[in-house]
Order: C-alpha cells, then structure tokens, then sequence
C-alpha cells in the first residue's frame, strides 16, 4: 500500500512538475534566491534582485539550491519550476507516505462499533488521498514556496510525537530535531503549532503529565535549537538590526498582530477555508471532527494507541483558532490542517468498511449524501460553464475566456465530478465488499487532478506567463551595456528571474515616474550601480499597455523595441523622464517616495 501511496503521490505532483513557467508573484522571488545562492556559493544570507530577502528561513532555498547545482540546468531545467518546485512537490508525496504508513501500524477503531476497519490498507490510502487532493494542497503542492515544505515538516513532527506516545519504544527524541527543520522552514510559528498541539491533545487525553514526561521538553527544544538555532545566530552577526526587524519584528509579529499588504479577512475567513479546503469531502471532515471530541465512555483515558482521532482534531483546531486570531489571513495558512483533515476524514468514513457490517448511522448516512451533493454541486456548475466562463475578465490574461471554452478541459473536469456522483450512488446501493465508498469517491478526484488541472495550468502559464518570459528574453537581446532595466505598471518578479536583470519596479502612479528617475541616479543595490543621464543616457522600461496609456507616461518619445502582449519594450531618454518627473513634482502631482521605510522590497 506504501508503494501504491508514493505511485499516486508522484502522478498528482512531480508528473510534468517543470513543464510550465513560475507563477508570478512569490515563486519567482523564491526561485531566484535559491538560484542565486547556488550560483554565488552564499548559502547564508537569501537575496533577490540585488537585494537580502528575510521573509523565510533557509530550509526551502537551500533544496531548491541544491537542484540548482545540477548541472545542465538549460535542457532539464529550462523554466526553473523543476528545480524551485521539487520540494514542494517531495514533501507533500512525504505527508502522504507518513500518513499511509501511520494508519497502517495503528489502525484505528471504527467509531461505535469498537471493532477494527477490514482492511487497513484502505483507510491508509483514503487518508493519504485526503489530504493530497485537497484544492489548496493540490496547487500549494507544485509550486516553488516554502509553505508546502513547511506543511511536511509539521505534519512529520506531530505525526512522530503521536507515533511516540502510542508507542513507548520508540525513541522520545525523535521528534525534536524535524521541529528544528520546521523552524528552519517559516520560523518560530513551528513552536507554537506543535506546543499548542500537544497542549491541547494531553488536556483533552487528561494525559499531559504523561507527555511532558514522555519528551522531555527541556532536553527536546536544545535538540530542535541545536538544529535551528545557528543559521539565525549567524545572520544575526551578519546582517544585524535589518534582519531582526524585518524577521521578527515585520513578517513574525507584525503578520499577526496587524494586517500587511492588505490581507485583511474576516475572523470567520477560516471557517469557508476549513470547508473548501476539503471539498467535495467537507461533511466527512466535519463529521470526524465532531466524532474524535467525544470523550470516551468510561473515566479512563483512550489508549493511546487509539488516540489518532482526537490527537488530529486538536492538531486542525489549533491552526484553526490560531490563525483566526492572526490579523493577517491568507488561504496559504491553513495548509498546516491539511494533514489533519485528511486523517479525519478517512476515520470518519471507515464504518463504510467495518468488520461488524452493521447499518450505517443517520449522521454518516447524511454526511454521504452531502458529499455527494457537493461532488453534484460542483459537475453542474463546471457544465455550465459555457455560460459564466465569457464573463471572466482579467486585463492580464485577454484571451482566456476563448482557450478554455477551446480546449474543453473545463467540461473535462465536469465529467471526472460526475463519474465521482455516479460511482458513489452505485456503491450506495450496491456496496462491494473489498472496495472502500471514499477511495472510490476520490479516484475521479485523481482522474481531474491528472487530465483537468494540469492541463489548465498549462494553458493559464501559456496565457499569463508566456509573455514575461518572452518580454524578459527581449530585455537581454535588446539591452546595452551599462543599461538599467524597469518594470513599470504590473509589476511580475518573474522578469527579474527569467532576464537575469536587476529590475527597478515601480507602479501605475504617478510617483512611479519620479521614483524610477531618482533611483537611477542615487539607489545603489548588488548589480545596480547609480548613474547620471550624461553616464547612461537610456533605460530599458517594460510597461503594460494600460499603464502606457496614462498620460504621465504619455509624450516621452519611446523607441519600442517590443511589444508581446500586454507589454511593451521600451528604451528611455533619461532627460526627457527627468524632465517629466521635475514637472510632475512641480504640479504636486507627485512626491518622491521610494526612499521610505519599507519592510518589503525586491
């Protein structure tokens, strides 16, 4: 079954995994550092654009590094998503395994009945396959961020804390030193995931004496410092105050205590998260949750070799109610629950598979058709999408609408949910005793992501990215020596990447053009000397068409080199912008501002 869990596991994520471009915006930042740090042999300090990047620890750009320094990068490696996306890819087939493996050493009891699953295999797979074809797993899943990476090392870390408990011979301290590679992942939010965790569960288990003694939190956090401590000591040294606050101070305690970059959300954001992130198998998830919180009948604790159930509820409760406190909120957070959501859903349909054969209760009875009318929900409205597919509008993606309704693959995903409906009425009224309802349900699941999803994120990087990278491929045939490159408008850090270029990027607003004439003359960064227009009388500027069309940016006699797509080429008389910018700041009309404080800057 192991093996049957990593085949899955490397058809839904490393099966064409570099076959399209990176996703703008994050990936290519992520991408580029990690390149860079294999390239220049600073393995230290992460750096983007010529300038240090603080947003994450090093774990995720040093692999991605490491893919880096394979040679023949140019044949196998054109796009730079193989390299930069293997360990996503890798640690989510590892959650997989981890999970399968879990549920097959211990087998859970099937809720109600006290008796063991037939097969134990199946809910191993079912609960691999749950957390796999989650929608937030299956995109999260392939691209070049730390937030998969992150995920592994959480999931690997409680999933050993759990193991250990359930079995005393393991080793206690196994846990501690994947905590410090989580650290090393996102930071000191590892900590608190995993403290609050066990908190919780050996409240719950009235069983926490037992697991502070059990791991030995003292002795267990000097392992995980040992292993995370070094890398922020030595930046520390490095880099000093700028490191601290950016962080710590900036992408630490400020993303939770306040909202940044205008991720504002609600304090129920989590709530729709919690369900979609599970779709079409919300009801089950639900159902387990509620299920794994009853205590049981008798005064005495669970064994804890029984205890999975409710050790994952507390695990997904925990994300659940610490992001919810967060100020700042994005769907990306609550990737940490996936591993748990797929545990539960598997137990709560494993009465489906019981040795007992008995009835199904009223509420998995409900939970099923609910499933199914998600599943239902879902085919109608990807049949339908020859009438809302017209409506979609995106200034950066024109003709989208058009190769979607071309390439019929929406309609493709409609069939996979409508084979998942047809199959799972069949085995409701005529169930096969060595097939499980859930992993059936899930096939077509693997079937969209395989034949559907990908194939669509071909298409959107052939609509969306296709024209940076080509954009990009203009800047370096068209490009004089001593030329600055900008980006002005919609700004992709992809241009960066895929050109090799220090990019000055600026925005849509007026005080782009007095910020771009500034930073020329007086911002010097790693590949970015400060020039006079008498010394580099040019400048190369990619613009959009919509930016190109306001008037600031109107009358200064570009030569356009290029034009794909939305963008355009352009190369500059640096008098003529000069004079513009005066005149603008003159006029009020704008202020320069580039020499701010920012926290974040690439």
């Amino acid at each position: 079954m192991l093996g049957l869990t990593v085949f899955l596991g490397v058809l839904l994520f490393l099966r064409e995994l570099g076959s399209t471009g990176l996703v703008d915006e994050t990936p290519p930042l992520f991408a580029a550092a990690a390149r860079a740090m294999a390239e220049t042999g600073d393995w230290l300090t992460p750096a983007v654009n010529g300038l240090p990047r603080y947003d994450k620890p090093p774990l995720v750009y040093w692999l991605m590094g490491l893919g880096y320094l394979l040679p023949g990068q140019g044949q196998w490696n054109p796009l730079g998503t193989w390299a930069s996306g293997l360990p996503s890819a890798l640690a989510t087939v590892s959650v997989m395994v981890a999970l399968a493996h879990t549920l097959l050493r211990w087998p859970q009891p099937v809720d109600g009945s006290g008796g063991m699953p037939r097969w134990p295999g199946l809910s191993a797979l079912s609960a691999a396959l749950a957390f796999a074809l989650s929608p937030l797993v299956m995109i999260w899943g392939r691209i070049a961020v730390s937030d998969a990476l992150f995920t592994a090392c959480v999931a690997l870390t409680l999933l050993l804390f759990w193991q250990g408990h359930a079995d005393p011979a393991r080793p206690w301290w196994l846990p501690w030193p994947v905590l410090g590679l989580a650290v090393l992942a996102k930071g000191p939010v590892a900590l608190i995931l995993v403290g609050l965790t066990l908190l919780a569960f050996g409240l719950h288990q009235r069983q926490l004496g037992q697991l502070l003694q059990r791991f030995r939190p003292g002795w267990g956090l000097l392992i995980t410092a040992a292993v995370a401590v070094p890398w922020f000591a030595a930046e520390l040294v490095v880099q000093g105050k700028p490191f601290w606050d950016s962080f710590f101070g900036y992408h630490n305690l400020q993303r939770f205590s306040s909202v940044v970059n205008r991720h504002l959300q609600p304090w129920w954001y989590f709530g729709p998260v919690l369900v979609v992130a599970s779709l079409p198998f919300s009801p089950l998830l639900l159902l387990g949750l509620v299920r794994s919180l009853r205590r049981p009948t008798t005064t005495s604790p669970r064994a804890p070799e029984l205890s999975l159930a409710p050790f994952a509820a507390c695990w997904l409760l925990v994300v659940l109610v610490f992001f919810t406190l967060s100020a700042t909120k994005l769907p990306s957070y609550w990737l940490p629950a996936t591993p748990a959501a797929g545990l539960l859903i598997a137990l709560a349909a494993q009465p489906m598979e019981a040795i007992t054969g008995g009835r199904i209760d009223r509420a998995l009875g409900w939970a099923r058709g609910l499933t199914l009318l998600l599943g239902g929900i879902l085919a109608a409205v990807l049949w339908a999408s020859p009438h809302w597919i017209p409506l979609i509008q995106d200034p950066e993606m024109p003709a989208l609408p058009s190769e979607l309704l071309a390439s019929g693959l929406v309609l493709r995903a409609a069939a996979c949910f409508t084979l998942l409906v047809a199959l799972g009425l069949a085995l409701w009224r005529w169930p096969l005793p060595h097939l499980s309802w859930l992993l059936a349900l899930q096939l077509p699941v693997v079937l969209f992501q395989t034949t559907a999803l990908v194939p669509m994120w071909a298409l959107g990087d052939r609509v969306r990215h296709l024209p940076v990278r080509q954009i990009a491929a203009e800047v370096v045939r068209q490009r004089q020596p001593g030329e600055s490159v900008a980006m002005v408008g919609i700004m992709k850090p992809s241009l960066h990447y895929y050109s090799r270029r220090v990019v000055l990027y600026e925005g849509r607003t007026p005080e782009g053009v007095v910020n771009l004439t500034d930073r020329l003359s007086h911002e010097s960064r790693a590949g970015q000397a400060p020039r006079t227009p008498g010394e580099a009388p040019t400048v190369l500027v990619v613009i959009d068409a919509t930016t190109a069309a306001e008037p600031y940016w109107q009358g200064l006699g570009p030569i356009e080199l290029a034009r794909v797509g939305l963008y355009r080429l352009w190369r500059l008389d640096r008098h003529q912008l000069d004079a513009r910018a005066r005149a603008l700041v003159a006029s009020g009309g704008a202020r320069l501002g580039w020499r701010d404080p920012r926290p974040e800057r690439y």
